[in-house]
């Protein structure tokens, strides 16, 4: 897989004493880049080179 785009250790910090285990920051990843595709996909259907907000 590609460098992640989320950052473990931010991760381990906003789950606020809980424990991380392995797999999530790859799971989240996988939902991050979903997402990214899905916004650059809405913003290309409305003729736009520039991701917004409002794409997600």
């Amino acid at each position: 897989m590609a460098d992640l785009l989320v950052v473990k250790a931010k991760i381990r910090d906003a789950a606020k004493g809980m424990n991380v285990a392995g797999d999530l920051a790859e799971a989240l990843d996988k939902r991050v880049r979903q997402l990214v595709d899905d916004a650059c996909r809405r913003a290309k259907e409305n003729g736009r080179k520039t991701v917004q907000a409002k794409d997600l």
